[in-house]
């Protein structure tokens, strides 16, 4: 999976909140291709090349492209939690669609 984490500036918060969001891809066992942190005028403009967008839920609005374009957005209330972070992401068609597509090569 390709995921984009964005916030104001793309240096401090991006980067904690990066670390946060491959923590909890880990213990949900969902690989990461390609992770990327950066600011939100870099965000905006890349975020149709990833699967999925981590961004703090102040910034959400600034991602209506990418939303209309089928890419969910995940609006984090606390960058540092992994937790917060794991629970939004399996609220996404995106997870759910991963574990049926999962479930279905485990039968074959």
């Amino acid at each position: 999976m390709k995921i984009l984490v964005s916030c104001a500036n793309g240096s401090g918060t991006s980067l904690m909140m990066m670390q946060s969001v491959k923590k909890a891809m880990n213990e949900l066992a969902i690989p990461i291709t390609k992770i990327h942190h950066c600011s939100i005028a870099e965000g905006k403009s890349s975020a149709s090349q990833y699967d999925i967008v981590f961004t703090p839920i102040n910034f959400i609005a600034m991602f209506t492209q990418a939303k209309e374009r089928g890419i969910p957005v995940i609006g984090i209330k606390n960058v540092m939690s992994p937790k917060e972070i794991g629970e939004k992401f399996k609220e996404t068609t995106l997870y759910i669609t991963m574990k049926e597509r999962e479930k279905s090569n485990d039968k074959t």
